[in-house]
């Protein structure tokens, strides 16, 4: 979803632009400026053909928290080393790597700064900390590398749990949260993300040799955001809150058994706020997000209502563009 979002920004600002990409292009002749490789990141003969004569390399090629294990350490860890190392062959003078805010883990410091301590407390967090570590390594003179934070990034083209909340707003069902909804999580719109990605492009290279959490600037509580959906829809539904330890505690079971694809990183976030301090990309890139919290969900809503060829239940969920199998939450919902 990144990646297709920053070559549309790129190639509408001028610049010619390469995508390497598991899936076959999505984009047609309308994009003179685009040149489409299907391949994989890991994949050295591929990676060099692709940045050949290449200004500048946006790595956003990553796993999802729910691939098997081994392929989220192979596809983020060993992914970004082959990106890094084609960049140098290549001579390419400016690398942006897509971190996360995972690489916190789950912080006790709120908003949590980009001088909180690495705590990876899954596969996928303790991947993307090693992968964030390799990048680091780079910055001795080879590479400009600015590393971006984002927290979940949401706009036109993301599906994957949040389908969930807009299959059942758009059914007319309530929503569950656990507890009282009241925990603040920080979310982001794809445009605000985008635009940073192409702050750090341009930055002087002392700015940019830097890393920053991204996040929204305006945003409030779950139940609030989930609630802007359901108003959204129409129907009149509400939010509605659940015992949050026996349900904790039936969703992990159901994570376990393979029942639920909500993963348990999820789970513990749904508890307490989290939130990044984004201040130093305001003050040293000049970062205003321009989307809340609840513009990012709901323009994300309108933009699914609009795909209904696009919402089959047997997708894959394999990227943040397909919406992710609800398992047995599916049938959860006949109590709403």
């Amino acid at each position: 979803m990144l990646g297709s979002a920053v070559t549309a920004r790129l190639t509408a600002d001028g610049h010619d632009v390469a995508g390497i990409d598991l899936r076959p292009a999505t984009v047609g002749p309308d994009r003179p400026r685009y040149r489409h490789v299907v391949g994989d990141v890991r994949d050295p003969r591929c990676l060099a053909g692709a940045l050949h004569a290449a200004e500048a390399v946006v790595h956003c090629a990553a796993a999802l928290p729910s691939y098997p294990a081994g392929q989220i350490r192979s596809i983020i860890v060993d992914g970004t080393r082959c990106v890094l190392d084609a960049a140098c062959r290549a001579a390419v003078p400016r690398v942006v790597h897509i971190s996360s805010t995972a690489v916190y883990g789950l912080p006790d410091r709120v908003p949590t700064p980009e001088d909180y301590p690495y705590a990876p407390v899954d596969v996928y967090s303790t991947a993307k900390v090693a992968a964030e570590r390799l990048a680091l390594g780079y910055r001795d003179g080879r590479l400009v590398l600015p590393v971006l934070r984002p927290k979940t990034f949401l706009g036109p083209g993301r599906m994957g749990l949040f389908s969930m909340l807009f299959q059942w707003a758009e059914e007319g069902r309530h929503f569950p949260v656990l507890g009282e909804g009241d925990v603040r999580i920080q979310m982001l719109h794809i445009d605000d993300l985008v635009e940073a990605v192409v702050t750090v492009l341009r930055a002087a290279p002392d700015t940019a040799d830097d890393t920053y959490n991204i996040g929204a600037a305006d945003f409030g509580t779950l139940r609030e955001d989930f609630q802007a959906v359901l108003d959204a829809a129409g129907h009149g539904k509400r939010v509605k809150s659940l015992p949050a330890r026996p349900t904790l505690a039936l969703l992990d079971l159901l994570r376990r058994t393979g029942l639920s694809p909500v993963y348990g990183r999820l789970l513990h976030k749904l508890t307490g706020d989290s939130y990044v301090d984004i201040a130093k990309a305001q003050q040293r890139l000049g970062f205003m997000p321009r989307y809340s919290n609840r513009d990012a969900i709901v323009q994300t809503y309108r933009w699914w209502q609009a795909q209904a060829a696009h919402r089959e239940a047997g997708r894959s969920g394999r990227t943040s563009r397909d919406p992710w199998r609800q398992g047995v939450l599916s049938a959860a919902k006949v109590f709403f």
